[in-house]
């Protein structure tokens, strides 16, 4: 129902946490044929999650990217910022199940890892899930649509 447009960017952010899955993860979009656009982190020097995560999420908002990936230690503050735009859904996820029921059922832009706490091996089958994932809609519609304030 909701296929995610190949012609925009994805909007990827990390945190110094995260900085090594979002390298690895840009290279597996990029041999696919997905356009990146890195919000930083550029090192693993330490910094503020906000800082990666606004700038993802303000992108996906304003409809400039495709979709988001945010990577942070435990992908919790990633979650937490991103969901704070209007029409951002974010979700957290530690294995492809999660990240398959959180586009199947509601419809999530933002794909949100933990890079602490998976391989990164599952990262990136995370990652090729949320992508290949399409939304449901039907009974989930309504749901998706109760969301934002």
């Amino acid at each position: 129902m909701n296929h995610f447009d190949k012609q925009l960017a994805v909007a990827i952010g990390a945190d110094h946490a995260g900085f090594d899955y979002k390298e690895a993860v840009k290279k597996q979009l990029e041999a696919v044929g997905w356009k990146v656009d890195d919000k930083g982190t550029y090192s693993t020097d330490s910094v503020d999650y906000p800082d990666f995560a606004h700038p993802v999420a303000t992108h996906v908002a304003e409809g400039k990217a495709a979709f988001g990936i945010l990577i942070c230690g435990s992908g919790n503050g990633v979650c937490i910022t991103a969901n704070k735009h209007a029409g951002v859904r974010a979700a957290l996820c530690w294995n492809e199940e999660l990240a398959s029921l959180a586009r199947q059922h509601n419809n999530a832009n933002v794909l949100c890892i933990p890079a602490r706490f998976i391989s990164l091996d599952v990262a990136k089958a995370m990652v090729e899930t949320f992508i290949n994932t399409v939304f449901e809609g039907g009974r989930h519609e309504k749901r998706v649509e109760k969301i934002q304030c």
